[in-house]
């Protein structure tokens, strides 16, 4: 990985750029919206056709049987099974102190309802490996949630099936229904609903490039929870970090795409360069070496600073999916971090930890959006509804004054309303 001497420097390179057009050109887009305007039109059949077209896999039906999700649990190692149900009650766990916090309230005439959707839909990826882990960290929330009925779509393998893995996985977390379909169609199924498919309330979970550019096409027809990009970590570390524990931080990242962002912000240019010594040494041994060498010869910045202050505050203007604190009191630094998706403090902490066991959804925004949204969570599946039950005497007390605004504003109609109930028109 390339380093960079100062603050001075590694501020405009860890300054976001907007990009001329967002989620790539013109092409893929104008691609997109034909999927989704041909699913909406020839709902089923359209799916079909790009499943062969896009996956090579000729179906003849979109929806995997209970009996296939059943039957799965025979082609998965049974230690695999307890680590996903130990995985699913943490994360169920974390879900359901966080859905305690969150009550209506009703008083005084004012309230606030919470409901859950009724219907959402998840993303998972698939077609040349499996993601368990995603599964389980939409659904679950999602069924935690009061959600009522959760669908699950996936690309199928080259033979035209659901990795059993995820089939698991997916009755595990409580999915209801699961389709093999994938991509941008997949999306636009959920929207609109087909012949097989139904129409759903919301849909969420990370997918590539397509289906983002999907989800922000239909956003409107439907709700999304986000668009995601490649993942993100950035470590803030000073001498007192472990070289081998930041290197192997910054290679889980960059093994999931030749895009991923790893970066790493020192005070100390002795720690950097052990750092990229241990990439070297570690890199040799990894399965998805090449993606991995890539992501951190495109996308990989170690930058040396003066302190840990400077540190957070380019931490805070990237504003990172990940965000490891690997300092000496570094819980003393959490308060400070203003944007980030994840915080990990401490170097015995993990990123991996996070995105399989411990339980909050690994589901993070990326690409700066930590500035203005967040992990996904419970709230991401219920919605608030305001109630108004006005008496005599607020109408008294209130309706002078929102009569005033209303003339103010042009809309007579508006000011009657609250007029009549005052008697004075």
């Amino acid at each position: 990985m390339r380093i960079i001497e100062g603050f001075k420097l590694a501020k405009p390179v860890l300054s976001r750029q907007t990009p001329k057009e967002l989620f790539g050109g013109d092409e893929r887009k104008q691609a997109v919206r034909q999927i989704v305007n041909d699913v909406r039109d020839r709902g089923d059949a359209a799916l079909f056709d790009y499943t062969e077209r896009f996956d090579g896999v000729k179906l003849t039906s979109l929806e995997v049987s209970k009996k296939q999700i059943a039957s799965a649990y025979q082609e998965v190692d049974k230690e695999l099974v307890s680590a996903l149900k130990l995985a699913a009650k943490r994360i169920r766990s974390f879900h359901l102190r966080q859905k305690r916090s969150i009550r209506g309230f009703y008083k005084q005439g004012l309230g606030q309802l919470v409901r859950p959707l009724e219907r959402i839909g998840a993303y998972a990826p698939g077609g040349t490996a499996s993601y368990p882990s995603t599964v389980l960290m939409t659904a679950i929330p999602a069924r935690v949630a009061g959600v009522k009925e959760i669908i699950l779509v996936t690309p199928p393998r080259a033979n035209g099936a659901v990795p059993p893995l995820t089939l698991v996985a997916a009755d595990i977390a409580g999915v209801d229904r699961v389709f093999s379909i994938g991509g941008a169609q997949a999306i636009a199924a959920l929207a609109f609903g087909t012949e097989s498919i139904p129409k759903v309330d919301k849909v969420c979970g990370p997918g590539n490039i397509y289906v983002t550019w999907a989800k922000k096409l239909l956003y409107g027809v439907v709700g999304i929870d986000g668009l995601y990009g490649p993942s993100e970590v950035l470590i803030i570390a000073d001498e007192t970090a472990n070289p081998a524990y930041c290197a192997a931080d910054l290679l889980a990242q960059a093994e999931h795409d030749p895009l991923a962002s790893t970066i790493l912000l020192t005070t100390s240019r002795r720690l950097a360069e052990k750092v990229n010594q241990e990439l070297k040494q570690q890199l040799k041994s990894l399965k998805r070496h090449a993606i991995a060498a890539e992501s951190l010869q495109n996308r990989g910045i170690i930058a040396v600073v003066a302190n840990v202050d400077e540190a957070i505050e380019l931490a805070n203007l990237y504003a990172p999916e990940h965000l490891c604190l690997m300092v000496r009191g570094a819980d003393a630094y959490v308060d400070r971090v203003s944007n980030a998706g994840c915080i990990v403090v401490g170097e015995k902490a993990t990123v991996v930890l996070g995105d399989y066991v411990l339980g909050p959804s690994h589901v993070l925004p990326t690409g700066a959006t930590a500035r203005f949204s967040s992990p996904l969570n419970i709230l991401d599946f219920v919605k608030f509804t305001s109630v108004i039950n006005t008496d005599e005497l607020d109408i008294k007390q209130l309706g002078k004054a929102a009569a005033i605004i209303a003339r103010a504003e042009g809309l007579d109609a508006h000011a009657r309303a609250v007029e009549k109930r005052l008697e004075l028109d």
